[in-house]
């Protein structure tokens, strides 16, 4: 029985994921540094559900700490790595350049230090969707060039993806790089949009509509990203060996090394988006139309047809039933009384 590392655990989809490995019998090793950047208190929760799930241990730990991370892979010894942790945001990353460079970058490093050293079997961690940048062909697929970040947050996530190629061609660690594509659900994050939304609709509040509504994102339940991302847990890459490199695929390599699109493959309008949240909450938004923010793209769209074809990845979740669950989460966990405000 594998033994895996969960780094972000506290996150959302670090708290689901490690929630489905216990699940069905797994042994998991979870580690967050409880930053504030959202909620602590939120991340708490998360992490007391798991509390009570046998074979789960937590261990707060910062990644950008080298002795703590050398001492947690040399004591724990995990033949898994599923590493979700990281400074996350495009918008903040404009605030606080360097908190990125320090999880994203330095903590990447380390965790890759780990993992050589300790031979692990699959290293798989989170890109994003915001690789893309510049790229305006859609829907995005990995063969695409991915050379125009908008953002620090999507150069540093680009650079996880050439850092793991490294390691995988100089050590042979098989790694899996997931370019998740806007994930929400219960459990979600408070600077996440459906969040936003949902507490400014209830507090009588405008929501900022950026970029004058005129917004496409390919909107991903949280229970379809945790059923593709474990399937690629369990299925370790191999070395293409028809990579060519006179035209190589910028997807696979002559290394154990892949990256894949996890999406819905179902773009949605942003103001769709809000009408299906203003059905499920009973109430209207005040809307405010705003100019696009720096960073930010008009339009994702997931092709994840390379993840369909190699673990069977079929997202099942409509969008209006997802957004039904997140209300229903949310009003249950902030105790909102039927047709009343939060405050």
């Amino acid at each position: 029985m594998p033994r895996y590392l969960v780094t972000g655990v506290a996150g959302f989809i670090g708290y689901h994921t490690a929630d489905y490995l216990v699940r069905r019998g797994d042994e998991v090793i979870g580690i967050d540094n409880l930053n504030e950047y959202y909620d602590v208190g939120l991340k708490q929760a998360r992490l007391a559900r798991l509390a009570n799930r046998t074979g789960f241990a937590f261990r707060k730990i910062d990644l950008g700490d080298r002795e703590a991370i050398e001492q947690l892979f040399g004591i724990e010894k995990p033949d898994i790595v599923v590493h979700l942790a990281a400074q996350a945001g495009v918008r903040h990353s404009l605030k606080d350049p360097h908190a990125y460079a320090h999880s994203n970058l330095t903590g990447f490093l380390h965790v890759l230090e780990g993992c050589r050293h300790q031979q692990i079997r699959h290293l798989v961690y989170a890109s994003t969707s915001s690789v893309y940048g510049a790229n305006t062909l859609l829907p995005f697929s990995e063969r695409h060039r991915t050379d125009h970040p908008l953002s620090l947050y999507a150069a540093t996530k680009k650079a996880n993806e050439l850092m793991a190629h490294s390691y995988s061609h100089l050590y042979g660690i098989p790694t899996t790089g997931l370019r998740f594509f806007t994930v929400y659900g219960p459990w979600g994050r408070p600077d996440m949009a459906l969040f936003r939304f949902t507490q400014a609709i209830l507090d009588g509040a405008p929501i900022q509509v950026f970029n004058h509504g005129q917004m496409q994102r390919d909107f991903t339940y949280i229970d379809d990203i945790i059923q593709g991302m474990i399937r690629a847990v369990d299925q370790v890459p191999r070395p293409n060996l028809t990579w060519d490199g006179t035209d190589p695929d910028s997807s696979t390599s002559r290394s154990p090394w892949r990256v894949f699109n996890i999406g819905s493959d179902r773009p949605t309008n942003l103001m769709r988006y809000i009408e299906i949240l203003e059905e499920c909450l009973g109430f209207q938004a005040k809307r405010e139309l705003v100019p696009m923010q720096a960073g930010d793209v008009p339009a994702t769209w997931a092709d994840a047809q390379a993840l369909d074809n190699a673990v069977g990845y079929r997202p099942e979740t409509p969008i209006e039933v997802g957004v039904q669950r997140f209300v229903d989460w949310y009003l249950s966990y902030y105790k909102v009384p039927s047709g009343l405000s939060i405050r």
